[in-house]
């Protein structure tokens, strides 16, 4: 991590700073310095904290659990039951649902 050695410095009217920390609180920064930092170079901020990619997070996990057991059934019996597969497709069905509907928000960006 390079260290920042260089300190900048502006002045605001108690307008724009309202403003300023207004826009930073409502991106869900906390930090001035990063917020600042991050439009000087790159002109813009996002937020990306979607609900659909808590969820999609949950079920991915899900899925990884539920595809360890199944595979750890197969190998002590030998059997796989048909029910576990439905399962499994049910929550794979969702994940690609909400992988469409979170590339269509990214795409409105």
């Amino acid at each position: 991590m390079k260290k920042r050695e260089h300190r900048l410095f502006i002045r605001a009217t108690d307008e724009e700073r309202s403003c300023i920390l207004d826009k930073m609180y409502g991106m869900g920064i906390h930090s001035l310095s990063a917020y600042i930092r991050k439009m000087a170079l790159d002109g813009y901020c996002l937020n990306l904290d979607l609900p659909q990619l808590r969820r999609m997070a949950y079920l991915l996990q899900n899925c990884s659990n539920n595809l360890n057991q199944v595979a750890k059934r197969v190998n002590e019996s030998g059997k796989i039951y048909s029910a576990d597969l439905a399962d499994l497709r049910t929550r794979l069905d969702e994940l690609i649902d909400i992988g469409k509907q979170i590339l269509s928000k990214l795409a409105e960006l």
